[in-house]
């Protein structure tokens, strides 16, 4: 028989919970049997294969990495729209949380 090298239970066992707790992560599951545990990935793979993969052919390896890159950092994490953050992009989020001018020139004044 084959199994999978990580089983549910260990994803949510009390030493699981403790490891993440020890290095300061949270783990993004919902409880046991829970319809949102893969959420957040299931959504994420869907707009990427949507938006990107069933919209062109790569020629090779290297240029599909290169595609996915620029797909994920280029667009999908600064410039997507999220319904956790007010249905704003992180970028504008963080402008509007911290309060960071919309001007790209650093200021010069001390302090």
């Amino acid at each position: 028989m084959l199994r999978r090298p990580f089983e549910s239970s260990q994803y949510t066992s009390i030493a699981f919970g403790k490891r993440c707790e020890q290095a300061g992560v949270r783990p993004s599951m919902g409880s046991v049997g829970d319809c949102f545990d893969n959420a957040m990935c299931e959504s994420f793979f869907a707009t990427l294969e949507c938006e990107l993969l069933n919209r062109r052919s790569f020629k090779t390896q290297v240029e599909a990495r290169i595609a996915v890159f620029d797909f994920i950092e280029g667009w999908y994490n600064p410039h997507r729209r999220h319904s956790a953050l007010d249905y704003l992009s992180p970028l504008n989020y963080e402008r509007s949380y911290n309060q960071i001018p919309q001007s790209s020139t650093p200021s010069t004044e001390a302090g």
